[in-house]
């Protein structure tokens, strides 16, 4: 039996130190210019892919890790950097992930490409799929997709918010309900092409964080697409729908506990990213504690500022292993029994909040400003609680699947 460690190899901590240098030179110096402009940051994307960290090839080489490590250490250096920068770096890999889990192989290697672009021409690509009226309700979707068999295209009308990149990207990747009586389950994913008439961007969201990344409504008027750009195809969707009905009948909860499942996988790496900002407030923190000086002695000193660094530093590590935990579990096929994927998010997102406060409280005056990076971390931190499921979803889900109830 292998003995039980935590020390990373030698590829990983290799990985980490590569990213973490990224992030400290490049990610970190322009980070507040683009939280001000709040505006996409073209060049430090174009950067990334330089190097090839932004690249499908990167994420799927972290996703493949057997530990079931590689995406979280990503995303927490990456967010260490900055949240917002980071998030535009990474959101195109959330429509990349809805081609590759959904898409045939002739669709995969059409569209991916498409969705990064090249080092020299960098493009990015919209995962669109919560609605004005359904974002943890996925079941209250109105988006409808209409199959025009005599020109073999699909009609998409509706509109979708809070879609990173929406309007802007390259691809989109939509997800609409084809059949409204089966719920979530008659829903399907589309890809929209590039310069597809009827698919416009609405309302730019002007955020209280993230402001590097670009947040914006996507409207859907009489888009039509074709029938090759459904993810899957035609006849596996049809074959879908129908097992979907006669699971209806009997048996549907199995099929709501396997979607479960998949959530439940990709929320440890929204707590990566929440630990990232956590642990960059934590350390700038730290070292103004040890040279803000205050009554003749450093602040540190002080029990008051030093068991606040205490708990922060303990509350972090303590939502790491959380992370690490359900994130070893997802790449090992362990079952969720006690949601302990939806546990990493909402700890550590919480946690992030936590952490980012009390920073600033260490920062004092100082803290409240922009002059220092702890105000725009703790303005970043509010989205953790908030997107990929809300902190009150993830105590929902936490609570019914300790009582044994299915996830509604």
């Amino acid at each position: 039996m292998a003995e039980f460690t935590l020390d990373l190899n030698d590829d990983q901590k290799a990985v980490r130190e590569w990213i973490h240098g990224f992030a400290a030179d490049v990610i970190r110096p322009a980070a507040a210019e683009w939280d001000e402009r709040e505006e996409t940051p073209w060049p430090v994307i174009q950067e990334a892919a330089k190097i090839g960290l932004y690249s499908l090839d990167f994420y799927a080489q972290q996703f493949f890790d057997p530990t079931g490590l590689g995406i979280p250490l990503t995303m927490e250096e990456l967010f260490w950097g900055d949240a917002g920068i980071a998030l535009s770096i990474v959101g195109t890999g959330l429509a990349a992930v809805g081609v590759i889990a959904n898409g045939t192989e002739e669709q995969i290697g059409t569209w991916i490409p498409q969705m990064y672009g090249t080092p020299d021409d960098v493009k990015v690509a919209a995962f669109c799929s919560s609605e004005p009226d359904a974002g943890s309700d996925v079941g209250a979707m109105r988006t409808r997709a209409v199959y025009d068999e005599a020109k073999d295209e699909w009609v998409l009308d509706g509109t979708k918010t809070w879609a990173t990149n929406g309007g802007i990207a390259n691809v989109h990747v939509v997800v609409a309900v084809v059949d409204p009586e089966l719920g979530s389950k008659g829903h399907a994913s589309f890809i929209v092409p590039p310069g597809t008439p009827g698919l416009s961007q609405g309302q730019k969201f002007k955020k209280h964080g993230i402001r590097a990344s670009h947040t914006a409504e996507v409207v859907l008027e009489d888009c039509r697409v074709p029938g090759s750009c459904l993810l899957g195809g035609k006849e596996k969707l049809d074959e879908r729908l129908a097992r979907a009905r006669e699971r209806a009948k009997s048996g549907g909860e199995r099929l709501k506990n396997a979607a479960m499942a998949t959530f439940e996988a990709s929320r440890p790496a929204v707590g990566a990213m929440a630990i990232g900002t956590a642990r960059a407030a934590y350390e700038e923190a730290l070292e103004y504690a040890k040279t803000r000086t205050q009554f003749g002695r450093p602040i540190i000193d002080n029990q008051g500022v030093a068991f606040q660094l205490a708990d922060m530093r303990t509350q972090i590590d303590a939502a790491r292993l959380l992370v690490w935990r359900a994130s070893w579990m997802g790449t090992t096929g362990k079952p969720f029994t006690s949601a302990e994927g939806s546990m990493s998010k909402l700890f550590a997102s919480e946690v992030a909040k936590k952490v980012t406060a009390q920073a600033i409280q260490i920062f004092g005056g100082n803290g409240f400003t922009r002059e220092y990076p702890v105000e725009r971390m703790h303005r970043d931190a509010a989205i953790y609680t908030i997107f990929e499921g809300t902190s009150e979803i993830q105590r929902l889900v936490i609570a019914r699947t300790l009582a044994g109830l299915p996830i509604r």
